[in-house]
């Protein structure tokens, strides 16, 4: 039976008004929640706000580094501290290294632009930042309901966002009511937020309905790929942040690493990858544990024990391409919009100011009696304020890197920093060029890579891994991962690019199984999805989409 049938048998969804619905329980839809309700108070007037997250709870699905800058929760809540924030390393030494397969060698901090420097700043674990805010919002009275997947944008009759709908529950993988069928939940609002985070499925349809990305830059992209490590007392090093770039990745593909140590005697290390990169056999999963294995690096982890993973696609067009911010009933903020400090590798903060800058802008408008206009007070405010001038004095870096490579771009990034710095509003601004599923060398073109085995003590195998991130989704629900055509795997992505999904993903969902005696066949095991997206953005047919499963489904990140 075809969706449109079933849907139309099953009963209305029952619906509930607020004056402002937000998706996504992340830094940003937080900050806008908390911020309303703040506005509110000091107006002694009442607003209702209700924030609808797809994790199973606030902060589940939450990944990150993570460094923060504190000015977004220094402007939000100012007596953080003294509330108990989870905010308390702060950042003694800040280190830059290049690597080559055996050596590492340091970059001076002298020479780092000032844009690139962490004093001031903390390590934290976002994921706990994130239910502490949560905790904040439901004491200033904002409705949060987490394991709810927005699943659907409603409109009214002139096109204008009305709010959103949560995707029923109890629903067959063939699509039918089971006896556990809930009917998903109309929320309305008279003005939606959209802070989804990168490569959000409801942002990515408002975008192109909308034409929000018209006269931009693409939005470009990276994967982020993260372990939790608890490590031997006398290796540890509070404070300490290091960043590298170089080995294991060619001048060609761009990415780096990350180690913060923080809390107790705890260590992330993460490695982010451009999506842009060329050769289709490789994997970003395997560099970053080829990476770990670093001479300079591996000492870190000996005598340790690795208590987390997790992957997360990461916005990275930064300035050239923040999409129109406002539509009619609606906005974008954080990571769905793409205000991510690339070279800084750090977002959060802008995150929260954007959610505040939303409240400030839908506040008043609310007070008018407006609805279901566009709040363009909120775009000028970001691109007028701390957002853009966090993110255009870095705005060539990214570009730099993607034209000449590693070692020149890095180079020619930080001069344009130091110009920034010197010259505001620098000289020129580089655009991003292809969009990064149409960056894939065909598999003729491009040389195989032989990774070596997992050795279960410093390296290991994707599934173990997942197994690391608490991912669970009811095995019987629909594949949340919809090819538009069910074909192209096999008979254009398998014999051109020798079908990247297999290597890209960092959860092992994609597969082509050789069949006895037969063709070989795609196989998408959507139980293993960290929610990372990855797919969504790299596949080079564009012939996935990722859309959200069940509510409460995929990975329950602790500690993250």
């Amino acid at each position: 039976m075809a969706e449109a049938e079933i849907a139309a048998e099953l009963p209305p969804r029952e619906a509930m008004e607020f004056d402002v619905v937000i998706v996504g329980a992340g830094p940003a839809g937080l900050a806008a929640a908390i911020r309303l309700k703040q506005l509110a108070a000091e107006a002694g007037s009442e607003i209702s706000v209700v924030v609808v997250e797809k994790g199973s709870a606030v902060g589940a699905h939450i990944l990150s580094g993570a460094v923060i800058d504190p000015s977004g929760l220094n402007r939000l809540i100012p007596d953080w501290k003294e509330k108990g924030a989870p905010v308390e390393t702060a950042v003694k030494d800040d280190r830059f290294y290049f690597l080559t397969k055996t050596k590492a060698l340091r970059l001076p901090n002298m020479f780092m632009p000032p844009l690139m420097g962490n004093h001031g700043n903390y390590i934290v674990s976002l994921g706990a930042l994130v239910t502490w805010l949560g905790e904040q919002a439901a004491e200033l009275g904002v409705e949060v309901y987490p394991g709810f997947a927005a699943s659907e944008v409603l409109y009214d009759e002139n096109g204008a966002v009305v709010g959103i709908a949560t995707g029923d529950m109890g629903v067959s993988r063939e699509g039918q009511p089971t006896d556990s069928f809930v009917r998903g939940m109309e929320l309305r609002g008279k003005y939606t937020f959209f802070a989804e985070g990168a490569r959000g499925s409801l942002t990515k349809g408002l975008i192109e309905q909308f034409r929000l990305s018209d006269d931009r830059d693409p939005q470009k992209f990276g994967i982020g790929l993260k372990e939790l490590w608890r490590i031997a007392p006398e290796k540890h090093q509070p404070g300490l942040v290091q960043h590298s770039f170089g080995w294991p990745l060619d001048n060609s593909t761009g990415g780096g690493s990350f180690l913060y140590h923080y809390g107790e005697n705890l260590v992330a290390v993460g490695f982010v990858l451009h999506l842009n990169y060329q050769n289709p056999y490789l994997s970003p999963y395997d560099e970053f544990q080829r990476f770990k294995t670093h001479p300079a690096i591996r000492g870190t982890f000996e005598g340790g024990k690795r208590i987390g993973y997790g992957a997360r696609a990461i916005t990275e067009g930064g300035w050239q391409s923040i999409p129109k911010l406002t539509f009619p009933g609606g906005v974008l903020l954080g990571c769905a919009a793409g205000f991510v400090n690339v070279p800084r590798i750090t977002g959060s903060h802008n995150a929260i100011l954007s959610g505040i800058a939303a409240a400030e802008a839908a506040f008043p408008a609310l007070a008018e009696g407006r609805a279901q206009d566009e709040l363009t007070a909120y775009e000028t405010a970001v691109l007028e304020g701390d957002i853009a001038r966090d993110l255009k004095p870095v705005r060539n870096a990214k570009p730099l890197w993607s034209r000449f490579g590693t070692f020149l771009g890095i180079a020619l990034g930080g001069v344009d920093m130091w110009i920034n710095t010197l010259i505001p509003g620098g000289l020129f601004t580089l655009r991003h060029g292809k969009p990064d599923y149409a960056t894939l060398k065909t598999a003729a073109n491009a040389q195989p890579i032989d990774y070596p085995k997992p050795d279960g003590v410093l390296t290991f195998d994707r599934l173990t891994s997942v197994s690391f991130s608490g991912t669970n989704h009811e095995e019987n629900q629909p594949v949340h991962l919809k090819l538009t055509d069910p074909r192209v795997p096999i008979a254009i992505n398998l014999p051109e690019f020798a079908e990247p999904a297999q290597r890209y993903c960092p959860a092992a969902v994609y597969e082509v199984v050789a069949e006895p005696g037969g063709d070989p066949r795609f196989q998408i095991n959507a139980q293993n999805c960290v929610h990372c997206k990855t797919c969504d953005i790299k596949d080079p047919s564009q012939n996935i989409n990722w859309v959200c499963p069940e509510g409460g489904g995929g990975p329950n990140y602790a500690g993250m």
